[in-house]
């Protein structure tokens, strides 16, 4: 996500960063290019003018230029001033008794799914949500929160067939919820195409019944202008108290997320990051700035990798490392533990200084190649891949439906992270020679 975005900025400032002196010619400049990628990046025209103009200001003050590195300096008034656009820290929910979330959006944005991950999200948080659905109009909505909400584990209120008053119907949901033992309802409503005046009378009849502390916007990242000028119609008709961002893994632009904040006074409150329930998150500004500007996200990195790894398996595995007893069924298992983290490209992006990398990229479908060759081994070729010899390669290339050439690059690669183990002061030359983080899985 933000790819284009931070790949033009890398460019502005290692520009800036070059000038021994910064000037308002330089200055004027550079913002002039930062404003176009904003552009570019689907921001709205105003916020960009505005963002852009606060910085140029605060550029040009003198204590900017008497410093030591005024680049330098630049870039960290860029920074927080893009921190104050996203929002900064995460803003929490308001989950006072009796805590009432109401959904609201456009059809196709995501209002069913984000309703079941967050959800799951307050079930990790250890309370105690029920689902409620509300879209009287697509009875496949229905069905489908309720099919989440199985697999979730996780209560689901559904209408009566045939119900077509949504008061009538969250009336009777009250009900079934006073029978259900819970703490947070979360309340999944109709959408349209676009807003109207029939959406907005039933969602204000909602928001009158229920006296929600919650009213979350689902916007679709991917639509840009559009989620800004949604945005802005349902605060006026509502007063929304946060958003809800989804599919801001599929997009490489962005300007949705720029803009939301500005334009409403509303912060963003969550995030979906891929289509899996538990690939959602609350939104950190501060975190997210870091990631466009290429200083990475080692906090969400960790905190990724303390839900998803075993404390005793990483240990025991960083043992074996040391020891460069290393074989493919750890490899394997090392290997599994990753995927759970999420796309191994957005891993990396949280790596401080691996933004900078203009082509950072990884082929999942390799990636799913090598976990083939791999299952595609006996348990003893993987325990000792040195007894591997070209009849066994040749069947574990059928078997995994790649070529023999592509197992023997897969073995190199092993034997040479195997002596890099052994060998530490090698690293720079290994890598540099592999083609960066990632190669393992990658071309030769």
């Amino acid at each position: 996500m933000f790819s284009q975005l931070s790949n033009k900025l890398q460019d502005v400032f290692k520009g800036l960063r070059g000038h021994g002196r910064i000037s308002e010619d330089n200055v004027s400049v550079a913002l002039r290019e930062v404003r176009m990628a904003l552009l570019e990046a689907d921001v709205h025209f105003d916020v960009a003018k505005g963002f852009v103009a606060r910085v140029k200001e605060k550029a040009l003050g003198a204590e900017v230029l008497r410093s030591v590195t005024p680049g330098q300096q630049i870039v960290k008034i860029f920074q927080d001033e893009l921190i104050a656009l996203l929002g900064g820290d995460a803003a929490p929910l308001d989950l006072s008794k009796p805590a009432r979330i109401l959904m609201v959006g456009l059809h196709g944005a995501g209002k069913t799914t984000s309703s079941a991950k967050l959800a799951l999200w307050l079930k990790k948080q250890g309370r105690k949500p029920v689902l409620i659905a509300c879209d009287l109009h697509r009875p496949a909505a229905i069905d489908q929160l309720a099919t989440l909400g199985d697999q979730l584990d996780i209560p689901v209120y559904r209408p009566v067939a045939g119900e077509g008053d949504v008061v009538r119907s969250v009336k009777a949901s009250l009900a079934w919820a006073g029978s259900v033992p819970h703490d947070v309802e979360i309340y999944d409503t109709a959408g349209r195409l676009e807003i109207d005046e029939v959406l907005v009378g039933d969602l204000k009849k909602l928001r009158d019944l229920l006296s929600p502390k919650e009213i979350l916007l689902v916007c679709d990242a991917a639509t840009g202008q559009q989620a800004v000028s949604v945005a802005r119609h349902f605060h006026e008709a509502l007063t929304i108290s946060g958003v809800v961002l989804t599919k801001l893994d599929g997009d490489a632009r962005g300007g949705a997320a720029l803009s939301l904040r500005e334009v409403t006074g509303r912060p963003i409150k969550f995030a979906g990051v891929g289509e899996k329930p538990d690939q959602f998150e609350p939104f950190y500004g501060e975190r997210l700035a870091g990631r466009i500007l290429g200083m990475g996200d080692v906090v969400g990195l960790v905190e990724k990798a303390s839900e998803a790894i075993n404390e005793e398996d990483a240990l025991r595995m960083a043992e074996k490392l040391k020891r460069a007893s290393f074989d493919f069924n750890d490899f394997l298992e090392q290997f599994r533990m990753m995927r759970k983290l999420g796309p191994l490209e957005n891993l990396l992006g949280m790596l401080p200084g691996m933004g900078n990398m203009k082509n950072l990229s990884v082929d999942e479908k390799q990636v799913s190649r090598t976990e083939a060759i791999v299952l595609s081994m006996t348990l003893k070729e993987r325990t000792s891949p040195d007894i591997i010899n070209a009849r066994r390669r040749q069947r574990i290339a059928r078997g995994s439906g790649v070529s023999v050439t592509e197992v023997n690059n897969l073995l190199r690669r092993f034997g040479d992270m195997r002596k890099l183990m052994k060998n530490r002061g090698k690293l720079k030359q290994l890598m540099a020679r592999a083609g960066g983080p990632g190669a393992l899985f990658g071309k030769p």
